[in-house]
C-alpha cells in the first residue's frame, strides 16, 4: 500500500488512520471520481489536501473535484476565495452552489437537519451532473459516536453514520474516509497547517443536541479515556442474544 510521507507526526498520524478507513472499508476504489464536499471547516479542509495528495498516488487510481454548499438564510459563511485559491494549489476544481430552505416546510426538524439534508441534496445534483460516483465528506471518529447516542437518544434505534452508504435510487455512494480519526487530531493538523476558519460561523452551533452530547461523551471520557475506542468497537460487536428481541404483537382476538 502506497503511503503519504509528511514530516509532522500528528499528521502523518491522520493519514494512516485515513489510509485504514480507505482500504480497511473499501471507501475508494480504481476509477472512483469522488465530489468531496467542502464546507470551510477544519475537517473538510484536511479532507480535500489529504485525499487531493491521495489522488496522485499510484493505487487506487482516483480523481477528486470539490464543491461548496452555501446555504443562503443561516449565518454561516466561509471565504469563497480562499476555498477557491486553495483548491486552486491542491489541483482541485471547485463547483460552487447555493441552496435555502423554510423552517415551517416541517416544524418537526431542527434547522441543523433541514440545513444538513438541503446542502446533501445539492451534492448529490453536483456529483450526479459531473460523473461522480462517490461524495466524499469530513465526518470524524467523534461525529460518528455522537450520532450513535443521539439516534439512541431520539430516535430509538442503535445506528450512526456509516463509513460508506450506497443510495438506494441512484448510482452513488457517501463516504467517510475521516471516520477513525478523532477531532483532536484534525485540531492539531489545522493548526499545524494554518487553515483559515469561516468567516461567521453557524448561529446554531453552540444550541444543538450534538452540542450537549460532546458534553455528555466528555464527562463519560473522564470516567474511562478508553471510552470512545471501546464505543467504535462495540458497533461491530453487536451480541444479539444478549439483548431484548421486538415485542410480538398479539392479535385482538
Amino acid at each position: 500500500m502506497a503511503r503519504l510521507k509528511w514530516e509532522n507526526r500528528d499528521i502523518a498520524d491522520v493519514v494512516a488512520l485515513m489510509d485504514k478507513a480507505i482500504f480497511g472499508y473499501r471507501l475508494i476504489e480504481d476509477g472512483d471520481k469522488v465530489l468531496i464536499g467542502v464546507s470551510g471547516g477544519k475537517d473538510s479542509l484536511a479532507l480535500l489536501e489529504l485525499l487531493a495528495r491521495r489522488s496522485r498516488i499510484r493505487r487506487p487510481s482516483f480523481t477528486v473535484m470539490a464543491a461548496h454548499v452555501a446555504v443562503t438564510n443561516i449565518g454561516y459563511r466561509s471565504d469563497i476565495d480562499y476555498l477557491r485559491s486553495l483548491c486552486k494549489g491542491f489541483g482541485v476544481e471547485l463547483v460552487t452552489v447555493e441552496t435555502s430552505y423554510e423552517m415551517a416546510t416541517d416544524t418537526r426538524k431542527s434547522p441543523c437537519f433541514l440545513c444538513s439534508w438541503n446542502r446533501r441534496k445539492a451534492l448529490f445534483t453536483v456529483a450526479q451532473r459531473h460523473g461522480c460516483n462517490k461524495i466524499a465528506l469530513g465526518h470524524h471518529q467523534d461525529d460518528v459516536i455522537e450520532t450513535l447516542y443521539m439516534n439512541m437518544m431520539f430516535q430509538g434505534a442503535f445506528s450512526t453514520m456509516p463509513p460508506m452508504l450506497r443510495m438506494r435510487k441512484f448510482d452513488l455512494a457517501v463516504i467517510r474516509p475521516l471516520c477513525l480519526v478523532p477531532e483532536s487530531r484534525l485540531v492539531a493538523m489545522a493548526a499545524s497547517r494554518g487553515y483559515k476558519g469561516q468567516v461567521k460561523a453557524c448561529p446554531y452551533e453552540h444550541q444543538s443536541s450534538r452540542t450537549a452530547v460532546k458534553r455528555l461523551l466528555k464527562e463519560m471520557e473522564a470516567l474511562n479515556p478508553e471510552m470512545r475506542h471501546n464505543i467504535w468497537g462495540s458497533m461491530s460487536n453487536v451480541q444479539t442474544e444478549m439483548l431484548p428481541p421486538k415485542i410480538i404483537k398479539h392479535q385482538k382476538s
